[in-house]
């Protein structure tokens, strides 16, 4: 008798124990690799992390699919966005949850209008190193993580070093015009953003001289001096700008919200300036009544519980009929 047939126990035991493992990974992990091997953001991350290195931490992209252009047979999507959420090394849980919250929203209809790239700005000074072996770890299994050259501080010139450093990076990729990117956006780890409302208001936005975010309540709703630092949007001829302007570099160091608007503002930049608020907006409490419907982004998410809160009013933690998760 063959030596599998004398083991029923064993076998019955195992696949009593594989089958509910099965059906949680149908469930949940092969929405969150679609999204990863996505030939758009794989064929985006290899632009912008370029498959160099940066203080030791080798940054490579998830390959594309053999033949991939980055852009595949599909009509080409006619609004492109670079998410750059801004984080330290050491938070590696806090990225994967921002991550696994963007991977949802990447759904068919996204896609077909937009294509939206997430990635994790972090700079490499100072990096202990199991912070840099834990990055370098995320920078292979996922291609999101830019490594850029300076200390980690607003304050100190990191929202500089990420525009400035973009056209470098990014070449003159796929975008319209030579550019990789219509739109660059900077956002804290702290926010969320719901990425199809962003997309909605970006299509009827200039594509030029640009500038979007959130202003202060009390300024000019039409011509804010300054957006606020949760989250902003700049065009991209504004981030060639930046990477290419004296003054802009001799004033890089500030408060990085004000710094940005300072610049703009000095080189009589950003004509066009599209006001978020009241649409992005920092959180009150779980009760319904303080999202608003039109939601864009929503700021002040620091402790995890106000991560799930947000992400259960906008339905992002709905589970499927077909899991056997049990009801919470």
């Amino acid at each position: 008798m063959s030596p599998y047939l004398k083991k029923p126990f064993t076998y019955t035991v195992s696949l009593i124990v594989l089958l509910p493992l099965t059906l949680l990974c149908l469930t949940f992990l092969l929405p969150l690799s679609a999204y990863l091997s996505n030939p758009l953001t794989a064929a985006a991350a290899a632009r912008a992390c370029g498959g160099g290195t940066a203080a030791g931490v080798t940054v490579r992209a998830a390959p594309a699919a053999e033949g991939d252009d980055g852009v595949g047979s599909q009509r080409r999507p006619e609004l492109s966005v670079l998410v750059g959420v801004h984080t330290m090394p050491g938070k590696h849980s806090r990225r994967h949850l921002i991550r696994m919250a963007y991977a949802l929203q990447q759904t068919a209809a996204l896609r077909a209008a937009a294509r939206v790239d997430v990635r994790f700005a972090l700079c490499a000074r100072p990096m202990l190193p199991e912070h840099r072996a834990f990055v370098a770890l995320e920078a292979r299994a996922y291609g999101d993580v830019l490594v850029l050259d300076c200390a980690e501080s607003a304050e100190q010139g990191k929202t500089y070093t990420y525009f400035a450093s973009l056209p470098a990076m990014l070449g003159s990729g796929s975008g319209g015009g030579g550019r990789p990117y219509d739109y660059v956006m900077k956002v804290d780890d702290d926010t969320f953003l719901r990425l199809d409302a962003l997309v909605e208001t970006l299509r009827a936005a200039p594509r030029e001289d640009m500038y979007c975010g959130a202003g202060l309540p009390f300024h000019d709703r039409q011509f804010p001096p300054f957006m606020l630092g949760m989250g902003y949007l700049l065009s991209w001829d504004l981030v060639e700008w930046i990477a290419s302007s004296d003054m802009v570099r001799e004033e890089a160091m500030g408060v990085e919200d004000l710094t940005t608007g300072k610049w703009l503002n000095m080189g009589n930049k950003a004509k066009n300036r599209v006001n978020l608020f009241p649409r992005m907006y920092d959180y009150k409490s779980a009760k319904a009544e303080d999202f608003l419907e039109n939601t864009i982004g929503v700021h002040q998410l620091k402790p995890d519980l106000r991560w799930a809160h947000t992400l259960e009013h906008f339905n992002l933690t709905r589970v499927g009929p077909s899991s056997k998760l049990h009801s919470f």
